[in-house]
């Protein structure tokens, strides 16, 4: 038997809360399902009929354009049937709890909520309070996590670079507040790449941070020497609750991706970027659309990936990926 809400007794999975807890076996499995969901020939996406007659509910608290999105193109791929609820106009406005709408959604017999929110753990609670049938998938909570944000630029790197074991990953920007880092770092590390090297100002570094298994820079030329792949995150100023840093021209001069310091990097190098991009803060728009750039893959990957999460957390209820 496992402890883990995320897993079945048989160590399949049922929920995808967080990397955390999640194994290299799994997340390999998870990349491999996602593949056999791109047609070799020219990337397209195949639509297969997995989910048919299944109902999952992308319950979205908080704004999202690319995630909602490639949530519902990944479920509709899968041929199920799919809610979009819009909470601003929700009986949640009008004062009714987070469980009440919960238990009123699962009386319309749903199979799985797509969970945005902006407190970290509300997927995990919502996860332990549902009907034992019902699948959870955290598409981010607070600062807690992102995971399968990570999981789709897992998949990108292994299309790009192949063997994890040999890289060397630079995480550049606002780590404190960001919950795709938190869950990068442990999908990587998780992977078995050779370094994950965090470059940020003191200010946007989380305390102890060297405990998620990083090396920690605070010099962005330094810190891409012999990276393989920059991924690139923005500054979560919506989360800043104090002045962080003396500006954004400031913070471009000393953090801002560049071709000039691109260069540091492997020649090879990929660059990567979740978005939303804020050019000219974080990155340089040559930078962005430029031929190492990997964020639009990023994006058509996220439908693949979700397809595979949805697919697998559903084989408790009679579906066969």
């Amino acid at each position: 038997m496992t402890n883990n809400i995320q897993l079945n007794s048989d160590g399949k999975l049922k929920h995808f809360l967080s990397i955390e807890g999640l194994d290299q076996t799994l997340l390999t499995e998870i990349l491999d399902t996602a593949a056999s969901f791109v047609n070799p020939s020219d990337g397209q996406i195949k639509k297969v009929p997995l989910l048919r007659g299944k109902t999952i509910v992308n319950l979205f608290f908080e704004n999202s354009t690319r995630t909602l999105t490639t949530f519902e193109l990944a479920a509709k791929r899968l041929s199920a049937d799919v809610l979009n609820m819009n909470i601003t106009t929700s009986s949640t406005a009008k004062g009714e709890s987070l469980l009440d709408t919960i238990r009123n959604l699962e009386a319309m017999f749903v199979d799985m909520f797509v969970v945005r929110h902006a407190i970290s753990g509300a997927a995990h609670f919502i996860a332990q309070q549902t009907a034992q049938h019902i699948s959870v998938i955290n598409a981010g909570d607070g600062q807690h996590a992102h995971p399968t944000q990570a999981m789709l630029d897992m998949f990108t790197i292994r299309q790009h670079k192949g063997d994890f074991s040999k890289l060397r990953v630079a995480v550049i920007g606002d780590i404190l507040h960001s919950r795709v880092a938190r869950s990068e770092i442990q999908a990587l590390n998780t992977l078995g790449v050779a370094e994950v090297r965090v470059i940020a100002p003191k200010t946007l570094l989380p305390a102890k941070v060297e405990t998620l298994g990083v090396t920690v820079c605070h010099d962005l030329k330094q810190g891409l020497a012999d990276i393989d792949v920059v991924m690139m995150l923005r500054l979560q100023k919506e989360r800043m609750t104090s002045a962080l840093l003396p500006g954004e021209s400031e913070y471009f001069k000393c953090f801002g991706l560049t071709e000039e310091k691109l260069l540091y990097a492997k020649p090879d190098a990929i660059v990567m970027h979740p978005g939303p991009i804020n050019r000219g803060v974080e990155i340089d728009s040559k930078v962005a659309d430029g031929k190492q750039s990997v964020i639009l893959q990023q994006v058509s990957n996220g439908i693949a990936v979700r397809m595979a999460i949805m697919a697998m957390a559903m084989q408790h209820n009679g579906v066969n990926v």
